[in-house]
């Protein structure tokens, strides 16, 4: 289990955070929502142990990640960040073999290319591999870089024992439909193959059709937390994201989130026909 406990960040007189607990099981998919400066990838960068909180402490499975060298870190949990330039000419398959090739790992260059095709497989980029990084649109790129944490952690000498911890922040912010459910699939995956999955996501509708638990965070506090249908209601949306927001229920039993002026709109096309 990767574990947050009563995390604040400061910057100056700016308070980033303040005393957020999470924590994130291996088996399930967690979402992190909230409005635009909520301390969504904050709170991602101090799990992922690239932050160092001002108090408050993270731990994978109870060992405090203060105390993990970075070698060690690298094959318990891999990360996405928001966007990553790479200013070399690498391939895609170079750039997803950087997953298994981390020092330490010991991983043979056929068994990395291997991993690392098995990886671009599962993104939908195998004919990709020898196209050039700085060739690609800005959702395929995203896609490659999914495709090298996914061969991180599957390349990764780790006991079984030990969780595996994937931790994406807004990976599905530059895809088309069709991509954000291809990426959103294989994520989930990872999830049921036994992965701890942290995802910060603005999409409510995909947080509600993805996620197994939801973190709704806003002025860097967390103001809810549980399954979809516990933090998906109307008052607690709207308030949290200073907007009228309707749930309606979805033809497979989903909740579905708008704005309350689609939905009215919608509701007056209907009485007028």
């Amino acid at each position: 289990m990767l574990e947050a406990r009563n995390i604040t960040v400061k910057r100056g007189s700016k308070v980033l955070l303040s005393e957020a607990s999470v924590a994130i099981v291996p088996g399930r998919l967690t979402a992190l929502i909230g409005p635009n400066g909520a301390g969504k990838s904050t709170l991602l960068r101090v799990m992922a142990g690239e932050f160092r909180p001002t108090e408050g402490s993270v731990h994978l499975d109870g060992e405090d990640i203060r105390s993990i060298s970075a070698a060690r870190l690298a094959t318990r949990r891999s990360v996405v960040a928001q966007s990553i330039n790479l200013s070399f000419p690498f391939t895609v398959l170079e750039v997803v073999m950087l997953g298994a090739t981390v020092p330490g790992f010991g991983v043979r260059e056929l068994e990395a290319a291997t991993s690392a095709r098995q990886a671009l497989r599962a993104v939908g980029l195998s004919s990709f591999e020898a196209r050039t990084i700085n060739e690609l649109s800005g959702g395929e790129r995203q896609r490659v870089h999914i495709a090298r944490a996914l061969c991180q952690l599957s390349a990764a000498p780790r006991p079984s024992s030990e969780t595996a911890a994937l931790l994406l922040d807004e990976p599905t912010a530059s895809l088309d439909l069709k991509h954000q459910a291809d990426v959103l699939a294989v994520i989930k995956e990872q999830s049921k193959n036994g992965r701890a999955v942290l995802l910060v996501i603005h999409d409510l509708n995909l947080a509600a059709a993805f996620a197994d638990d939801i973190v709704l965070m806003a002025d860097g506090r967390i103001v809810g937390r549980g399954m979809p249908d516990d933090v998906l209601n109307e008052d607690l949306l709207s308030h949290t994201y200073g907007c009228r927001l309707r749930i309606e229920t979805g033809i497979d039993g989903r909740r579905l989130v708008f704005p309350s002026a689609i939905t009215d709109r919608l509701s007056k096309g209907a009485v007028a026909e």
